[in-house]
């Protein structure tokens, strides 16, 4: 009789509940601690779906096995539960029985917020090499390639150099065609140089490659040059060779380039005379 009321009661007895698994064993940690699944996406940076797979025990979802002891082991820790129980069991589950004791992390575990580079840090490391760019340009633009591009915009820092001071009077010029041929040739690759007339309008700009010319129109009123290689600029009037603009490296601007101004540049520009103290004084 005894026998059979305990064979009676094995029969009745209710079955064991199944031991959860280690996704399960996360999700209810993190119902018990009132959190939603968005806010643990949120402070470890893993995407929703792949904690929706952890917890399910779906991890074919996942990029491979590594993503998914990575995940959860960042998931435990956000958790403050028992990581190398809880990833024992993980490995377990995937099969790794051969592993199972072995709990060293890896050297690079995927959303593991201690290891990800924060995005204010990306952002800063981005800025950085921007900042080290513009740097190296100006510093090859400086000091091995000076005068290179267009002339600065700004009047009031450039060096230019006055009209006055460049153009003789018409009194001291020599005798020449008006319809004299004004030729500039660039002796330099990469020289910049722009012409326009008295009204302001360009007749020419280009950064001129060695051996490039061009010739003033001879209908331009009051034709003019801006450029930041004067020394780099051959000139001739009806072929006969003048004076460069300058033979320093600087700025001209605003210089007049007619064949009468060009030419009163070969001519001597002083004469010895005297002023009222006796002194000698050159006159331009």
């Amino acid at each position: 009789m005894e026998e059979e009321t305990l064979v009676e009661e094995e029969m009745h007895a209710p079955e064991p509940e199944p031991a959860l698994t280690a996704g399960e064993r996360l999700q209810a940690a993190r119902r018990d601690k009132g959190i939603e699944l968005s806010q643990i996406a949120a402070e470890t940076r893993i995407p929703q779906r792949h904690l929706v797979a952890i917890e399910s025990g779906d991890y074919s979802q996942l990029p491979s096995r590594t993503y998914a002891i990575g995940f959860t082991r960042t998931y435990a820790r956000v958790l403050e539960l028992d990581e190398d129980a809880l990833l024992d069991q993980l490995r377990g589950e995937l099969g790794d029985d051969k592993d199972r004791h072995n709990t060293a992390p890896a050297r690079f575990e995927p959303g593991d917020p201690a290891r990800v580079p924060s995005r204010k840090l990306a952002w800063f490391g981005a800025l950085a090499a921007v900042l080290l760019l513009v740097g190296g340009f100006a510093f090859y633009s400086t000091y091995f390639a000076p005068g290179l591009g267009p002339a600065p915009l700004q009047e009031d820092r450039a060096p230019a150099i006055a009209a006055t001071d460049r153009a003789p009077s018409s009194a001291d010029a020599p005798a020449v065609a008006p319809d004299a041929e004004v030729v500039f040739t660039a002796e330099m690759n990469d020289t910049w140089v722009k012409f326009y007339d008295a009204s302001g309008e360009r007749l020419y700009e280009a950064q001129m490659a060695e051996g490039e010319s061009f010739t003033i129109p001879s209908d331009a009123e009051g034709p003019q040059v801006w450029t930041g290689r004067p020394y780099a600029l051959a000139i001739t009037v009806d072929g006969r060779s003048v004076p460069k603009l300058s033979e320093e490296d600087e700025i001209v601007r605003d210089v007049p380039v007619t064949a009468e101004a060009l030419m009163a540049r070969s001519e001597p520009s002083a004469t010895l005379g005297s002023d009222s103290s006796g002194s000698d004084v050159t006159v331009n």
